[in-house]
């Protein structure tokens, strides 16, 4: 009876054993089709992973593209600094011309003794006064700063009368204006600041 247990169980073991290598070969080629059909597509790890690798790419490449740019600077074209006026026979005795506002920033007045340039910025935050020639003042529109005729302010805000350029006659008799030298107030009588005709 003892031998008949044994002759059992060790075929008992060994029909157990063959159906859990059944089972194990069943299980391995379930995974290997599993792997084949998914084979093609992408896990949501692989996913993320592409996503953030790319998105750190776009980012350096734009960087290196703005390090790049850095090394080339921006540059200016500014108008000339100096313009030809016309002549002096142009401009009647006691007129403010406004010609050259919007594109120079700058008034020319003549008086009796000549000419003189004033720079077309209030001296308060730098805004662009008004000639009003009824009151015969500039008056700036954004805080009520109003300058004489001569560029001295009498009212408003302005620290200080506004700022003059040079003025000067061409060899051929054109008067010549540079907004690029401005004399302030206590440096009027200067060489430029002022054109005798």
């Amino acid at each position: 009876m003892a031998k008949e247990k044994k002759e059992q169980s060790a075929d008992d073991l060994a029909i157990v054993e063959a159906r859990r290598r059944a089972e194990q070969a069943i299980e391995r080629a379930k995974r290997e089709r599993e792997r084949s059909a998914l084979g093609g597509l992408w896990s949501r790890r692989d996913f993320f992973g592409r996503l953030s690798w790319g998105g750190f790419a776009v980012v350096s490449g734009i960087s290196l593209l703005a390090a790049v740019r850095s090394a080339f600077p921006r540059v200016l074209f500014k108008p000339p600094s100096t313009f030809k006026a016309g002549l002096p026979g142009d401009y009647a005795i006691g007129e403010v011309s406004e010609k050259f506002k919007t594109e120079f920033r700058v008034w020319l007045v003549r008086d009796a003794q000549g000419f003189y340039g004033i720079f077309a910025k209030c001296t308060h935050l730098g805004c662009t006064p008004l000639w009003l020639a009824t009151e015969n003042k500039f008056k700036c529109p954004c805080h009520g700063s109003g300058y004489y005729k001569d560029g001295v302010n009498f009212e408003g805000p302005a620290p200080r009368p506004m700022d003059r350029v040079r003025i000067t006659l061409a060899e051929d008799g054109q008067i010549l204006v540079d907004v690029g030298v401005q004399y302030k107030f206590g440096t009027w009588d200067k060489p430029g600041a002022f054109l005798r005709v």
